[in-house]
């Protein structure tokens, strides 16, 4: 089961969810390959030099192309691999993965009955109530403030991205704002899946 979606969205908490209930295993893409992730840090730790310098170097428009291209050429050619190793070798555990380089159009090219792909969605002030409060924005430097804006606009390039390619290949997705619970949330993703 793949669970593909921007950052913020739901994904690893939704993921880490149905793998205990289903007795499954579960990986994020976020740990096959290394890229500038989250220009923030818990305090005492400091957000990265290399990290600063993308957010504050890039605009947006090359943001979103970066980490595009890192997903297609670091991270999908080791998704690829493990997920087929995973849905032709019976004998493995079953699989929950879930990650932004989960994008729509590198997942139909898997073309493996037994593995199922959904997308989870949401509006612009989902994602910048949850990174903002994530991110604790009000109390960080007008710097720190700038990386974390260009971390959220580039969240939202990505999620109008991916719908628009959600929509075009007919693919299920959940806006996650229409559910009430995780529970709920779960149920109606493995409706989806099922159907």
């Amino acid at each position: 089961m793949l669970i593909g979606g921007s950052s913020h969205v739901g994904k690893s908490t939704l993921a880490e969810f149905l793998a205990s209930k289903l007795g499954w295993d579960c990986i994020s893409t976020d740990r096959l390959a290394r890229h500038p992730g989250r220009p923030w840090k818990a305090k005492p730790e400091k957000v990265p030099e290399y990290v600063v310098e993308h957010y504050l170097t890039l605009p947006v428009d090359e943001l979103i192309t970066d980490v595009l291209r890192h997903y297609r050429d670091n991270v999908w050619p080791i998704v690829e691999t493990l997920v087929t190793s995973r849905a032709t070798d019976l004998s493995t555990e079953r699989l929950i993965m879930e990650g932004s380089a989960l994008w729509p159009e590198s997942v139909v090219t898997l073309g493996l009955d037994n593995v199922a792909a959904l997308w989870l969605t949401a509006s612009d002030n989902l994602f910048e109530r949850r990174i903002y409060k994530n991110s604790e924005y009000k109390k960080k430097t007008p710097q720190e403030k700038i990386l974390i804006d260009k971390f959220l606009k580039r969240t939202m390039v990505y999620n109008e991205g991916m719908n628009v390619s959600i929509n075009r290949l007919g693919l299920a997705s959940i806006n996650v704002e229409s559910i009430y619970s995780l529970e709920e949330l779960s149920q109606k993703c493995l409706e989806l899946i099922n159907s």
